[in-house]
């Protein structure tokens, strides 16, 4: 059975000209409606209105216009059922072949700023959905069946097939229906989510609605990238998923230029060192992180110099780490990581071609690429035992016209950097959280201990074995300090200035206790733990 009619009924508007051209001179019969017909008849082509085909007209500001049997027997007859065609046929319908829709704009609509309710409403698409559903679900078999477009990518691959073989195979067929029904699903997840994030009993047509951050129910769609060998462990099945809608700047839009697989851990901490690094938004900066926890951090004037303070901060650690800059890498810096140090991932926004050349040379060594982008994740997701913890992202920045020096001495404006600098990678440690740092760059890093004063010893101790001093250097917590202990542990390490949330009851105790070893503290008033 060749494709002989065809419905046309499209949003994104993008190549179908060039596709309804191309149908036409392959002897396919258009129908069409509203918007979608109007361009193709000023591009000249010949297109029947839907309306002249079922002879009925639209109706209810174009509410009604596909939602009739001609159109929707004309669908779901089954090709290889006699008794289907003859029913279509007694009643003067037609098989529609192909069937190429997009839907009403509804996500894009309801980001616009100010947007009215009834102008969400109206956005939400009916006989789109419909009609979708009912090409999808008679997608047919080998014999043949309805082959129903949503993406002007596949519409060459469509032509292909029509002069292949007339029709379109049903591998492809059944391809296109899986993404529509993926495609609609989005759709009403989206809808659901806008729904049930309002609050007000009657929402004013004519005004934004008041919402709740949270919806009543939340849908989620994300797409398999790639099946992944195994998960954290071997004996664990794996795969990774990016989301649909996609956000520039985050570690689901790499490119993976050279390099083995990604494995599930390297996907984790890959995301880690990403978010860490694009943190840091007016300097060069480079992150190195072993097992999610950031190893080494540190800023400098070049790619080259950023990288080399961050390695000095836990040479061993950084064996068989990840490794990601938020600027292009240069040759000079990528022939100074090989030659350092053996890695499992590099990242930045790009690398010049004497930086790939070097790369190259070690074919194993993932590298991915990633443009730095604004975007912030919308949400933070952990799987608990039958549901779902959700939660905004950490993205508060600290202000400094809100923080509190809460001790006699006052800080340098290099101390202030400093603690600045430190405060933002405690951010990416895992709790309880201890940073050591001087000059834009880490000196020791605890991490994931039960205890602050074990964190703050074990950071000492990474110091110590890398042959740092910790004399005059600041250190960040990223929570409060429950007693005093906890700060002269730190302070025994030579640490001039600290950092922290506050909001202890013993705050007045810690705060002494800096007076006393006179020392910089700063209190924050913000908390980043990371679980």
């Amino acid at each position: 059975m060749k494709i002989e009619t065809a419905l046309l009924s499209v949003s994104n508007k993008n190549g179908i000209v060039e596709f309804a051209k191309s149908l036409i001179l392959r002897n396919v019969r258009l129908l069409s409606t509203g918007g979608t017909a109007k361009l193709l008849k000023e591009a000249g082509l010949d297109v029947i209105e839907v309306s002249e085909y079922t002879s009925f007209p639209e109706m209810l500001d174009g509410r009604v216009k596909t939602l009739h049997p001609k159109i929707h027997a004309g669908i779901l007859a089954k090709r290889d059922n006699q008794q289907h065609l003859d029913i279509i046929k007694k009643h003067g319908i037609n098989t529609i072949d192909l069937l190429v829709v997009n839907l009403y704009p509804f996500h894009e609509t309801i980001s616009k700023d100010n947007c009215s309710f009834s102008d969400a409403i109206e956005n939400i698409d009916i006989g789109g959905p419909a009609m979708l559903r009912s090409a999808a679900k008679n997608h047919g078999n080998a014999i043949g069946g309805v082959t129903v477009v949503t993406d002007p990518e596949d519409y060459s691959r469509v032509l292909e097939e029509i002069d292949l073989i007339g029709n379109t195979s049903y591998q492809l067929r059944l391809e296109l229906a899986k993404k529509v029904f993926a495609h609609t699903a989005l759709y009403d997840g989206i809808i659901s989510n806008y729904l049930s994030s309002i609050i007000e009993k009657e929402p004013d047509p004519q005004s934004s609605p008041k919402m709740q951050k949270w919806p009543d129910v939340i849908n989620i769609q994300t797409k398999k990238h790639q099946a992944l060998r195994y998960g954290e462990n071997p004996h664990q099945t794996a795969s990774f998923y990016v989301d649909e809608i996609k956000n520039n700047g985050l570690l689901g839009n790499y490119k993976q230029i050279q390099g083995k697989e990604l494995s599930f851990n390297n996907i984790a901490d890959a995301d880690a060192a990403w978010e860490c690094v694009r943190s840091f938004t007016d300097c060069t900066a480079c992150v190195i992180v072993k097992h999610a926890n950031p190893c080494g951090v540190a800023i400098g004037q070049d790619t080259l110099e950023a990288y080399s303070k961050a390695f000095q901060t836990d040479p061993t650690s950084a064996f068989g780490g990840i490794i990601a800059f938020n600027n292009p890498i240069d040759g000079k810096t990528a022939k100074t990581i090989i030659n350092n140090q053996f890695l499992e991932l590099l990242i930045a926004p790009s690398y010049d071609e004497e930086a790939l050349k070097f790369l190259s040379e070690k074919p194993n060594i993932r590298v991915l690429e990633i443009p730095i982008g604004v975007t912030d994740n919308s949400f933070d997701v952990k799987r608990i035992g039958g549901g779902w913890l959700m939660q905004s992202t950490d993205d508060l920045i600290a202000n400094m016209d809100k923080m509190r020096i809460v001790t006699k001495r006052q800080p340098s404006e290099q101390e202030m950097k400093d603690m600045m600098f430190a405060w933002k990678v405690a951010k990416f440690v895992k709790s309880n959280a201890i940073v050591f740092a001087i000059n834009g760059m880490t000196l020791g890093v605890g991490a994931g201990q039960m205890s602050r004063i074990d964190s703050a010893r074990i950071a000492s101790i990474k110091a110590d074995n890398a042959g740092l001093s910790l004399k005059n250097s600041v250190a960040a917590s990223d929570a409060f300090f429950p007693f005093r202990d906890g700060l002269d542990v730190i302070v025994q390490s030579g640490i001039s200035c600290v950092i922290q949330p506050g909001g202890s009851l013993k705050d007045n105790d810690v705060i002494e206790a800096a007076n006393e070893h006179n020392i910089v503290m700063v209190m924050t008033g913000i908390r980043h733990f990371r679980h």
